[in-house]
């Protein structure tokens, strides 16, 4: 299945324009610059990364940050994908990405982010996963959030799980990486669940 266009829903909210900066913490997300892609080169050419995310390639050759990062205002525009860049505030030092790929016409998104191995074990996915929901459902008015993982990167399930995502099953041989067919774990959370969970944890 692929994902609507923006303009299939007259009704959807747009993407706020300027993309945003979203602060956390201890980081920022913001939209990417050409100027980030050294770093992010450095970042996803880490085997480990591939690894573990299905559209990042190894060996990830030159060039192929600079195309992604230049994609990214075209999709943001059409109210198709907004990515970031997660940025520390301490050091400004780019540690990964993160981001939405919407489907207007179901007021849904799937999640998506990766983490740079070195900041791994941090609490970074997690505390920008909690910016990404509130961005979704608070300022897209979105219904329903998604994401997954393979089966083999448990790591990326606790993610989920501590952001309030409820488990929906997995998907066997779902998709292929490299040639070989992966399961893929499922997570969503709804906007009513997430309301509710905000209203538990921070009342009146």
């Amino acid at each position: 299945m692929t994902s609507d266009s923006a303009a299939a829903n007259p009704s959807w909210p747009p993407l706020p324009s300027p993309q945003p900066v979203l602060k956390t913490r201890r980081l920022w997300l913001r939209a990417f610059d050409l100027a980030d892609a050294p770093a992010v080169h450095a970042l996803a050419s880490d085997e480990r990364i591939a690894s573990t995310t299905l559209n990042i390639p190894h060996p990830y050759e030159d060039g192929m940050a600079e195309a992604w990062i230049l994609s990214h205002r075209q999709l943001y525009v059409a109210g198709v994908v907004a990515s970031f860049a997660l940025v520390l505030q301490e050091t400004r030092e780019l540690i990964g990405a993160i981001g939405l790929h919407l489907e207007p016409r179901h007021l849904r998104a799937e999640l998506g982010y990766w983490i740079g191995v070195p900041y791994w074990n941090q609490g970074y996915a997690t505390e920008a996963g909690s910016t990404m929901l509130e961005f979704g459902f608070r300022v897209l008015e979105l219904n329903r959030i998604h994401a997954s993982h393979f089966t083999r990167n448990p790591a990326s399930g606790a993610v989920m799980r501590k952001l309030g995502m409820s488990y929906e099953g997995s998907l066997r041989q779902h998709v292929r990486k490299n040639g070989i067919f992966e399961d893929l774990e499922t997570y969503a959370i709804l906007r009513s669940d997430y309301l509710k969970n905000e209203t538990t944890h921070h009342p009146g």
